[in-house]
């Protein structure tokens, strides 16, 4: 039945494309092609109402393609197009900086030591005064071990507002400095995993030019 239905198209498409025998003179300029739900091709000189937004193929009298329709794109199509438009953009745009900015990887691997060693400083830094901050604690451990709640002594006074807030807060910047950490150190692997990609990319973009200055 499919051959059926493609054969008897083309019979069909052929007799549109034909001259009219009748001595009409008239004669179709061109014709469409398009294909159904179920594969079957379909020729005629114009197109369904529920084909209208698919794919057709434009053919001139003599049935050969001089042309495409393309079919209707979905929002999400659309705005994946969008999108693909935009990350070549911005990667165009990151090539031309890579190109005027620098003149060597040199250059590029000196940067990403200094920036690195900034980084390197900070996490010094934090990890220098998280020490001084859990002496702190430990101290306070210490401290609040005579008083309720942590002390099971009969005679055990509750603890001090003054120590209870400072033990709290004291814990309250740990956590703070220990997510710091975590973060300048993402930020450090984040900042060699870029500088990686730049390099090879400003690599790539020399040798393009190289080989287009030779040819």
């Amino acid at each position: 039945m499919l051959i059926a239905a493609v054969l008897a198209s083309v019979a069909t498409a052929s007799v549109v494309a034909a001259p009219n025998s009748a001595g009409t003179g008239t004669h179709t300029e061109k014709l469409y092609r398009w294909v159904d739900e179920k594969g079957v091709v379909h020729y005629g000189d114009s197109v369904p109402p529920e084909y209208s937004k698919q794919q057709r193929d434009i053919l001139n009298k003599q049935g050969v393609q001089i042309g495409t329709l393309d079919a209707e794109k979905t929002p999400a199509q659309v705005a994946e197009e969008l999108r693909k438009r935009d990350a070549l953009r911005q990667s165009q745009a990151r090539d031309e900086i890579l190109l005027r900015t620098y003149i060597s990887t040199d250059q590029i691997e000196q940067l990403r030591d200094q920036r690195l060693e900034m980084i390197e400083g900070q996490i010094k830094v934090t990890t220098q005064y998280l020490r001084t901050r859990r002496t702190r604690l430990a101290e306070l451990h210490t401290q609040s071990a005579v008083f309720r709640p942590y002390s099971t002594a009969e005679n055990a006074r509750p603890m001090p507002d003054q120590l209870a807030e400072e033990l709290v807060r004291t814990l309250n910047d740990i956590k703070v400095q220990e997510e710091s950490l975590v973060s300048k150190r993402a930020e450090q692997e984040a900042l060699r995993e870029q500088f990686h990609k730049d390099i090879e990319r400003f690599r790539e973009l020399k040798s393009a030019q190289t080989v287009t200055r030779t040819q």
